[in-house]
């Protein structure tokens, strides 16, 4: 399966965006689906992660009650809405998605990668 990211931008602290990551080449329904983020000079961290049907999601504890992770299987889209951005927030943020029946937290459960879209959040 192909993903691409896309939503990125600038965005003033305090602001949001909306991220999405549109599959094809695959069944959408059959994975479970996450977003990650890299900033500068730091690891890859998981964010977000939501299983295949939509009903059951995760978050990383630094965007738990500020981020939501939801996804359209009719559209083959996961999406990431983000509020309350803040200068931490800023990195690059990757789609991914796992054939994988349960939730990881590392990049490498994941078989399939987006390219990455790049948040910005100016204080």
């Amino acid at each position: 399966v192909q993903l691409q990211a896309s939503g990125g931008g600038l965005v003033q602290a305090g602001g949001s965006l909306r991220l999405s990551c549109v599959a094809s080449g695959g069944t959408f329904s059959n994975y479970n689906t996450a977003w990650f983020r890299q900033a500068p000079g730091k690891e890859r961290e998981f964010v977000a992660a939501i299983n295949w049907s939509g009903f059951s999601t995760r978050y990383g504890d630094s965007v738990k009650g500020r981020f939501t992770i939801s996804r359209d299987n009719s559209k083959n889209t996961v999406y990431l809405q983000m509020n309350s951005l803040n200068a931490d927030d800023t990195a690059v943020y990757y789609c991914a998605a796992s054939s994988r029946s349960a939730f990881y937290y590392t990049p490498s459960a994941y078989n399939y990668w987006g390219q990455g879209t790049l948040v910005t959040v100016s204080s």
